[in-house]
């Protein structure tokens, strides 16, 4: 009996270990259950992986296609357009982002109208201009739209969905937006676009520049805020991701873009992105880049690499081939890499501290669109605090966050 009793005890006490193991933070379980995508698959559905809910809006009609390489489906990460094909949907051309339709083309670099080599689908760009973008979208019935954003304001994806929506809304079409998790999602922050000086491809919205929404979240908005030109509004359908919430952490199954290449390269672009506008190097020609940060001067820190020649990255190298000294953020915890101007502030101190600081903002009007004003610089550079500097853009930001709300398709993090 005693032998029970004790077989009793210990089987409570590993029941109660078992239960305390399993209660934590919600994002740190979530992504660990990335690790495992098949385990993923009963629980975060993404809007392109629900074929039975837009598949029968499809058929019979003329369909065109925005989408990349992270247009995918299902745990076997099919591209969109073979799972469209496959089931007779009438494809008649795709529409192609910043880098490309199957992500390979650098920042900045011109994406020219092309045929996909998979499949012959014809493919144009709608990063820059494109004068045949009218006629094109007025051959079909119905346009889908499939990206993978991360959530910042300067990721042009969101640029070029708010294009599609607007030639959606001048020639009378639909638009299906199949929705994907925002990866920073529990988060908004940074300054609010000002007005229309900043306007960008890069910061297009009157949005946070760490905005906290889905694509299908800031569709709804670009509608209901009317910012399409003549405050017009297409006919938008979006398909919602499942099991998803802002608390729940979500890691890529594809690379977003060449200079996104893992999870804590996503989250730490937040913050990193900015040093775009300086001659500080983020590791692009790297295999880190977005995880690294480095100046050629050895005072800047221990932790040296060089930028050299990676597919992708070659053309838009900071340092290329110096050797730069500073930072390795590669073993950072994701979950605690949210947005922070501590980087941007230090190495601005490091410059000035060595008498460059004139050279830090190489590219002041670049800086200033990936701002969003041109108040953040001058801020910088009159040494203010990051408390300091976060103050002065709250009002902006709160009235943001209220207006958010009214978007939202998921339960929130707050």
């Amino acid at each position: 009996m005693k032998r029970l009793e004790v077989l009793s005890i210990l089987m409570s006490v590993l029941a109660f270990f078992q239960v305390s193991c399993s209660q934590g933070s919600s994002r740190k379980q979530n992504t660990e259950q990335k690790e495992n995508p098949s385990a993923m698959v009963n629980q975060i559905l993404t809007g392109a992986d629900q074929l039975e809910a837009y598949l029968p809006l499809l058929k019979g009609k003329k369909v065109g296609l925005m989408g990349n390489q992270t247009s995918v489906v299902g745990p076997d990460n099919k591209h969109l357009v073979d799972v469209l094909l496959a089931n007779d949907i009438d494809l008649q051309f795709a529409f192609a982002p910043e880098h490309g339709f199957r992500g390979s083309i650098e920042r900045g670099e011109k994406v020219a109208n092309d045929v996909d080599e998979k499949t012959g689908l014809p493919l144009y760009s709608l990063y820059g201009k494109n004068e045949k973008a009218d006629s094109i979208v007025n051959t079909v019935d119905v346009m889908l739209f499939d990206l993978q954003d991360v959530g910042a304001r300067f990721y042009t994806y969101i640029t070029s969905m708010h294009r599609v929506m607007q030639l959606c809304a001048n020639h009378g079409k639909k638009i299906i937006v199949l929705d994907r998790p925002n990866p920073n999602g529990d988060q908004v922050d940074g300054p609010v676009r000002k007005d229309d000086q900043f306007k960008s491809n890069i910061s297009y919205h009157k949005i946070a520049m760490i905005h906290g929404l889905t694509v299908g979240e800031l569709a709804h908005m670009i509608n209901g805020e009317e910012w399409l030109d003549k405050g017009k509004k297409c006919d938008l359908t979006v398909i919602p991701v499942k099991n998803w919430d802002h608390q729940t952490a979500y890691q890529l199954p594809i690379v977003p873009s060449p200079s996104l290449p893992n999870y804590i390269s996503v989250r730490l672009y937040m913050s990193l992105c900015l040093f775009e506008a300086t001659d500080v190097s983020v590791g692009r020609g790297t295999d880190w880049p977005f995880q690294v940060l480095g100046y050629p001067n050895p005072s800047f820190g221990k932790f040296s690499f060089t930028p050299g020649t990676k597919p992708g990255m070659s053309a838009h190298v900071e340092q290329q081939g110096k050797t730069c000294y500073g930072l390795d953020l590669r073993d950072e915890d994701p979950e605690s890499a949210t947005f922070t101007l501590k980087y941007l502030l230090d190495f601005y101190q490091l410059f000035k501290k060595a008498g460059i600081a004139d050279k830090f903002f190489a590219r002041p009007d670049f800086f200033n669109k990936l701002a969003g004003n041109n108040q953040l610089i001058e801020q910088i550079k009159a040494g203010m605090t990051e408390e300091q500097i976060k103050n002065s853009w709250k009002p902006e930001l709160e009235a943001y966050k209220k207006m958010r709300k009214n978007y939202l398709l998921y339960p929130d993090f707050e």
